[in-house]
């Protein structure tokens, strides 16, 4: 599977909630469920909730956090696929969340920089 960038530069692909919904896998969607409900605090954490296509999807399913993420609304909304094709990028809809995954930010560092 190849990268497939997610609206804040995150790798849908190497994402565990994004491979075991693509694998169907609902025992794999329940251990991620488990780790992120310790990982952030949210006992509400579920399989559903894990479950994801991807926040770019059209058809499927849109894991909990991109349902109502400010960043992915900002991008559909603008027609931008990623934050870093958005002549804006490094605002603060996306740069608050950046400071906690540095390698998402570097992916979208590098697509800002074609431009």
């Amino acid at each position: 599977m190849g990268q497939m960038i997610a609206v804040c530069g995150l790798d849908c692909a190497a994402c565990d909630a994004y491979k075991a919904t693509q694998a169907k896998d609902e025992t794999a969607k329940e251990k991620v469920a488990a780790k992120w409900r310790v990982e952030y605090g949210n006992p509400k954490v579920d399989a559903a909730y894990v479950t994801c296509d991807g926040c770019l999807t059209l058809s499927g399913e849109l894991g909990g956090h991109c349902k109502e993420c400010g960043p992915r609304l900002c991008a559909v909304g603008r027609g931008y696929a990623n934050c870093g094709l958005c002549p804006e990028y490094g605002c603060e809809k996306i740069s608050g969340l950046l400071k906690y995954i540095p390698d998402a930010k570097a992916r979208l560092d590098a697509i800002h920089a074609q431009m």
